[in-house]
């Protein structure tokens, strides 16, 4: 039986890298009926809407989508659609682990992190108005109810999956009532699980301690706006945002994509890395509990990356976006092979 899915594909390098990812899946042998629907400019010339109902409505049938990078315009234009989405299904949980690939030289070798963010409000949830002319008032909401989820989530990740310590990123000795109630609620539920070994630390701190030792960190769980810039400065550990992840979480949705950009000064080139996408569609595999093909997807990508053969250029290849997937996928075959 065929998975549903619902895929946008974004603009500018989306449409090439989520392209990669779908004939990825569909070598490994995972049967999916993609409904394509877009989201932002693209969406708008064709429906009138940024986030059109015929995207509302594919994803409330499918309830898992894989999604491309789309384009938010800075200072003006429409508002993010990645902060609508979250919004709109409750997609509370930004899931992004950072995790070193074998052969890509980076100034920290064999990096294993994991970011937990709060996607629902504080400050990066854009709630701000003119107060008088010259004046913009922005609002940083925080509840007990979204502290205590976010806390959960991480702490039942890392029972699940043996991880060993867990850090509460905030700026509490500053903004002692909002950050102070999430901390309390970290605290909290930090109490039920004795077997994880649980710290905070303050973001800034947090910022300089990551740029010296990453190694001393394992799973962060953080707001909003600070899990937005440390996931990026994490990403710099491994090679960048084209390397990295991301899901968004929910109680029954789900929204897997590529952190990174639309980069249009590439688009249609074929020189666009898909990486991230493809990596962020292993998530989506093993949400989809398929496993065993999420892994043979992730050990064909390690495999392509260990031979230097077919990579990219930006990690330092001449591979284009089709060369880089067609050795993915030869890769999948061999993988497949030495299994059997």
């Amino acid at each position: 039986m065929a998975h549903k899915v619902t895929l946008i594909p974004g603009d500018g390098i989306g449409p090439e890298v989520t392209n990669a990812a779908v004939r990825v899946i569909e070598a490994a042998g995972v049967k999916v009926d993609w409904e394509t629907v877009n989201a932002g400019a693209q969406a708008f010339e064709k429906y009138g809407e940024y986030i059109p109902k015929e995207l509302t409505e594919s994803f409330e049938r499918t309830r898992v989508g894989l999604k491309g990078p789309v384009t938010t315009p800075i200072g003006g234009g429409f508002a993010s659609i990645n902060v609508q989405l979250r919004k709109q299904f409750e997609l509370y949980s930004n899931f992004r682990p950072v995790k070193s690939l074998p052969s890509l030289p980076t100034r920290f070798p064999n990096v294993d992190l994991v970011i937990v963010r709060e996607n629902t409000e504080g400050e990066y949830s854009g709630i701000e108005h003119e107060v008088v002319p010259g004046v913009v008032e922005a609002l940083k909401i925080i509840t007990e109810k979204a502290s205590t989820r976010i806390a959960r989530f991480a702490f039942e990740y890392a029972r699940r999956e043996k991880r060993k310590k867990i850090h509460a990123i905030h700026k509490a000795n500053i903004m002692k009532m909002s950050d102070g109630l999430f901390l309390r609620c970290c605290r909290d539920v930090a109490k039920e699980y004795p077997e994880i070994t649980y710290g905070e630390h303050i973001i800034d701190n947090t910022c300089m301690q990551l740029v010296m030792n990453p190694y001393q960190y394992d799973v962060l769980v953080m707001e909003n706006l600070y899990g937005d810039i440390i996931s990026d400065l994490c990403a710099a550990f491994v090679g960048g945002l084209g390397m990295v992840p991301g899901a968004n979480l929910g109680d029954g949705y789900a929204i897997f994509e590529a952190v990174h950009g639309s980069a249009p000064d590439i688009a249609g080139k074929d020189m666009a890395n898909p990486t991230a996408v493809l990596q962020s569609s292993v998530l989506m595999l093993r949400h989809l509990h398929e496993a065993e093909a999420a892994d043979r997807v992730y050990n064909a990508l390690e495999k392509t990356y260990k031979e230097k053969k077919h990579t990219t250029r930006d990690v330092g290849g001449t591979a284009g976006t089709s060369e880089f997937t067609d050795a993915i996928i030869a890769n999948l075959e061999a993988v497949a092979v030495a299994a059997k």
